[in-house]
């Protein structure tokens, strides 16, 4: 059963439906968003299924979407924290992405602007580590990117794509080695990004994204994951009751292979480790548990079924 990531928008009133609906195909809720009298559902449900959700959703009025980027936490990056860096372009990628249902973090680097002091410190490069992809916001000058970039990506094992001014095969030849996606003719904007030819360069971008995710879940379709992180997600939410008194919208973050949790590392680690899956099955035993960088939690990665043999 091949699973796709899509979003349900509609009325609060018999959303239930919907959700029962996907329950009983076999799929998984990935985020749920209540806002007034619409709810957002981002969803993972079987391939063949979705015109039975369309069909179900029509009479209330409801929307489903193909979401591309749903499952995956991204880290957009800024140079810095200064407002000719940070605040129009790298906002307007974040959200744009999130409209397709990547969770994104964004980073603003202590120390990555100027051309002679650019760099990543240690921690900064942990947590850009623990997603999936990182986006990295450049700014105007082909020269600039080229001095700077080495710096900002060095011990950086995630996919990357480079958002900046110069063109896309300025892009290209000012980095090297290459990333694994370009986007060029963005730059710094320093207005809200609302014209035709500035919404399609966000299109852009998340085409881009969704290629390069494309691309590592086919890498890891060759070696499947040991337990799919939407069902160790169910399996987590049922048995640790502590989850649901999190006050962040995401209590558990998916990612491509693995999870966060939303729980201090120190006092849950251990217990998690040791929950059940299935009989004697322990989460420990398909998953490695670490603290994350971000705020003392938690991180899950799942291992790959040719290291534990085992398939849930």
């Amino acid at each position: 059963m091949i699973l796709v990531p899509i979003t349900y928008k509609g009325g609060v009133y018999q959303h239930d439906m919907i959700l029962e609906l996907v329950e009983d195909l076999g799929g998984y809720v990935i985020q749920k968003q209540v806002m007034a009298q619409e709810v957002v559902l981002q969803l993972m449900v079987p391939r063949d299924d979705i015109d039975a959700i369309r069909a179900m959703a029509k009479p209330m009025a409801g929307e489903v979407t193909l979401s591309p980027l749903v499952g995956t936490e991204i880290a957009v990056i800024s140079p810095s924290l200064e407002i000719h860096h940070l605040p129009h372009t790298s906002c307007d990628v974040a959200e744009y992405l999130r409209e397709y249902g990547a969770k994104t973090n964004m980073i603003g680097l202590s120390r990555g602007f100027g051309k002679r002091i650019a760099q990543l410190n240690v921690e900064e490069r942990d947590v850009i580590n623990e997603h999936d992809l990182a986006v990295y916001v450049l700014g105007n000058f082909e020269t600039c990117i080229a001095r700077k970039f080495p710096a900002l990506r060095r011990g950086i094992h995630v996919p990357i794509v480079v958002v900046g001014g110069p063109s896309r095969e300025a892009l290209e030849r000012a980095i090297d080695p290459p990333v694994e996606g370009y986007v060029g003719g963005v730059g710094r904007v320093m207005h809200r990004f609302k014209r035709p030819e500035e919404i399609e360069k966000l299109e852009e971008i998340v085409s881009e994204v969704s290629r390069v995710m494309d691309r590592v879940r086919e890498e890891i379709a060759k070696d499947p994951l040991s337990i799919l992180p939407a069902h160790l997600m169910d399996i987590i939410s049922d048995r640790l009751p502590e989850l649901h008194e999190v006050t962040s919208p995401t209590p558990i973050t998916v990612q491509m292979a693995g999870l966060r949790v939303k729980l201090p590392y120190d006092r849950f680690a251990e217990r998690l480790r040791e929950l059940p899956i299935d009989g004697d099955l322990r989460i420990g035993s398909v998953a490695d548990i670490s603290p994350s960088r971000m705020r003392n939690y938690i991180l899950l990665k799942i291992r790959p079924f040719s290291e534990t043999n085992i398939m849930v």
